[in-house]
């Protein structure tokens, strides 16, 4: 549903974004991560017609976005970072409007308008004055002008970006009950928002893209070892001698102890699954084993390694 294939966009001598690939299938929900100014809201720009791309080509619903403009934008709702609002419109004029803009026919619009209401979950304030709206609710608005001629892909350039705690998640709620019948990109540059709502990542910096996975696949190919967290209750010594013995354990890290209970970090040799050795060590040794699970990488480290790397290739690169 959305392709783009080697997307570049130059202002002068300044490098936006350089060689930028990637595919969303058909109901995917993607997030598209970076720091602030890594080119987010640059390619999405170039994948929602509003500038045209230096080099390379985007297509959407099968749509050469450049090529056949008119065509491409039919099938996609875009919801801007500083959303387009009319403040003195109510909400259901406004949405109207917008229909009519978008080529909803006209018989369809009011039936379009209140479908997109109920989907956004503003019907408490679809005759309001848009003006007069918190920032949340004008944030539905503007998923809501999104939606309004049905369109088969979102992109969604920081959703939640200036809302409340109680307002994020409200909004990214509604972002993940709309996954599977439309393809949405979400562009953010904050990292539990694409955990919450997003089946892939896609990271970009400085311009280039540097990893696009599962958050699952990406941890497995950051980590070169297993992780295992437990608590013990027995004689801390006793216990990290007993755990560094364990066949496939590389590395032992005692934690404190309280209430006679140790928690205790280890490193698995690569490809290694340590944890039946480790439970099997601790209770036949007649310790109680209070905790044990594997630790995965958060989607910060993950973002955080992989934007480290690549700055330091460049720099690399560059001297």
């Amino acid at each position: 549903m959305i392709e783009a294939v080697g997307l570049a966009k130059h202002y002068g001598d300044l490098v936006a974004i350089q060689d930028v690939s990637f595919r969303v299938e058909k109901g995917e929900i993607v997030g598209f991560l970076g720091p602030n100014a890594a080119g987010k809201t640059t390619t999405m720009r170039i994948l929602t017609g509003f500038m045209p791309p230096t080099a390379g080509s985007a297509r959407i619903a099968g749509y050469d976005v450049v090529e056949q403009s008119v065509e491409a934008r039919r099938h996609v709702g875009y919801l801007p970072e500083n959303v387009p609002l009319y403040n003195e419109m109510t909400v259901r004029g406004y949405l109207a409007f917008m229909a009519q803009l978008r080529g909803v026919p006209r018989r369809m619009v009011p039936g379009r308008v209140s479908e997109v209401i109920d989907a956004a979950r503003i019907g408490d304030r679809a005759d309001e004055i848009i003006g007069k709206l918190s920032k949340g609710y004008r944030q539905r608005v503007g998923l809501a002008q999104a939606l309004v001629h049905d369109p088969e892909v979102l992109i969604l350039d920081e959703p939640t970006v200036g809302l409340d705690p109680a307002q994020v998640i409200e909004v990214r709620q509604l972002i993940k009950s709309l996954g599977g019948s439309r393809t949405i990109i979400l562009s953010t540059h904050i990292l539990p928002e694409a955990s919450a709502v997003c089946g892939r990542i896609l990271i970009i910096n400085e311009g280039r893209l540097v990893a696009a996975d599962t958050p699952e696949n990406l941890t497995k190919r950051l980590r070169r070892s297993q992780q295992v967290r437990l608590q013990v209750r027995g004689p801390a010594g006793s216990v990290a001698a007993a755990l560094t013995a364990v066949d496939g354990v590389a590395h032992v890290e005692t934690g404190p102890t309280r209430d006679g209970v140790t928690g205790f970090t280890l490193d698995a040799e690569p490809q290694r699954d340590i944890r039946e050795n480790v439970a099997r060590a601790v209770v036949s040794s007649g310790w109680g084993l209070l905790e044990l699970q594997a630790v995965d990488m958060s989607l910060e480290e993950v973002f955080l390694k992989l934007t480290r790397e690549e700055e330091q290739v460049q720099m690399e690169g560059s001297a």
